[in-house]
This record gives structure tokens, sequence and C-alpha cells, in this order.
């Protein structure tokens, strides 16, 4: 098993400084918060892209994904939303990672047109994501919080090339047991994103173990031989919440002691 952070931790955080954080404490990966306020985002120049994958490649650091915001479910013209998508697929490709999140977004729809619209547009997005060697994930997030949820859309796609993002605390707060929500995402597994949190009513991000989510539980339920940890620290929207960095070695040794042994190097 290899280990990430996401960016949304450290807000803001430069390319040379996610590099030597996860290079100085044994993570083998970053997600990257693909939004305008980050280093990168679809908006970035090909000179940036390129300039921030060499920086990694020195570093001996992975870009695991870019963590997008195209809402795959919400209503909107078809063209629209999958033009976004196909910007996080370009983005994700010039840099060499192998996956990119969206999110559900279906709000407040009929959740059979909710489903209808993301398994349409993702099937689309699809073929462009074979051509450029990317996996869309759907995050388990929002208005598809559970893995059932989830699955109602991914089963339809069919596509080797859009899986399932796993957000264990969603799929926790959504009453679906780890087991469960393991079941049904399996078969379009990309990654898992791991966090931790008080309870249900409070979710400010805390350091993992100190907080409620059944993590053991969900890491033993994984694919330790060549599956990846994500720690997602949502700082961005807990400005209260200490800083991560500090955390991260700690964080590290606690997924290692779950995964059974040192984090793969």
């Amino acid at each position: 098993m290899k280990f990430a952070f996401s960016t949304l931790g450290v807000p803001g955080i430069t390319v040379q400084d996610a590099v030597r954080l996860a290079a100085g404490t044994g993570y083998q990966g970053v997600e990257l918060r693909a939004h305008p306020e980050e280093a990168l985002h679809p908006g970035s120049t090909l000179r940036e892209r390129q300039a921030a994958a060499e920086e990694f490649a020195r570093g001996g650091v992975e870009i695991l994904g870019v963590a997008g915001y195209a809402r795959v479910a919400a209503p909107g013209d078809d063209k629209e939303i999958e033009g976004e998508i196909a910007e996080l697929v370009f983005l994700a490709a010039d840099l060499g990672a192998p996956f990119v999140r969206v999110f559900p977004g279906g709000g407040d729809q009929d959740p059979a047109e909710a489903d209808a619209a993301a398994a349409r547009r993702l099937g689309v997005a699809a073929e462009l994501a074979a051509d450029k060697g990317v996996r869309i994930l759907l995050e388990t997030h929002d208005s598809h919080r559970t893995g059932a949820d989830a699955a109602r859309i991914l089963g339809p796609v069919g596509h080797r090339n859009v899986g399932a993002l796993w957000d264990v605390m969603h799929t926790w707060l959504g009453g679906e047991t780890p087991a469960a929500s393991h079941a049904v995402l399996a078969p379009h597994l990309g990654y898992a994103q791991v966090k931790d949190i008080a309870s249900a009513e409070d979710t400010t991000p805390l350091a993992l173990g100190a907080g409620v989510l059944p993590l053991a539980e969900c890491v033993r339920l994984l694919d330790s031989a060549d599956g990846w940890l994500c720690w997602e620290y949502e700082k961005r929207w807990y400005p209260q919440a200490a800083e991560l960095p500090g955390q991260l070695a700690q964080g590290r040794d606690f997924l290692e002691r779950l995964t059974g042994g040192p984090a793969a190097r």
C-alpha cells in the first residue's frame, strides 16, 4: 500500500513545498487540489504543468491525481459539464497523474434523473480518459455519498476508465458500513481517501486515529498489494483545525500500522 496526502490540507501550498513535505515525511504521492486557489488547476499553462511534473519527478514523489470540482450529476448543459471533465483529464495527463476526481453534485434533482445525467456524461468522458491514460473517479460525496449511490451511476457507465473514489467519511455519514461500501465499490475502486472526525455532528478534521471513523475496518477491506490511501485533511474548510504539516509523519506511522508494515518505498 502506498500513501498520499491531499493539498487540501495545506491551502495554497507550492509545488516545491508539496514535494518536500511528501518526501520528508514518507509519503509516496500527493493528491493535488485542482482549483484556481492552488498552484495547479485547469487554467495552468503547459509550461507550469511541465515544470510541476519535473519537480515531482526530481523529488521521487508521484502525483496521485487531480482533485477537480466538476459535478457530473448537476443540472445543466451536458457539453459544458463534459468540457469541465475534459479539462481535468488533460491536466492529469500533462502532469502524468493516473486519476481525476469528480463530484456527483446532483443536488435536489430526482435521483433517477441525476443518475442518468452523470452516467451519460461520464460515458462520453471515458473515451477521452482512455485515450489519455487517465481514470476518472467519482467520489462518494454530496448527493451520492454512499457506495450504493455511486454504484447506480458507475454500473451503467461500465467503462474501465471510470471508477470510484471511496471517501470513507461520507459513506459512514450516509449510514453505510465499511463492508457494505466496499462490496459495491470494489469493482470500480481507484483509491480511498481516509480522514478522521470527532462525530457526525462535528466534522472538523482530526489526526488520523483520534476520531470516530472506522479506519481500521475500512483499510482491512482494501487490496494492499497495489492500492493507495490518501489522507484528505480538510483544513481549507476548517481554518481552526491544527496545521497538517506537523502531523504528516505521525499520520504515516498510523497508516503503516493499519496496513501491517512499513509503507512501500
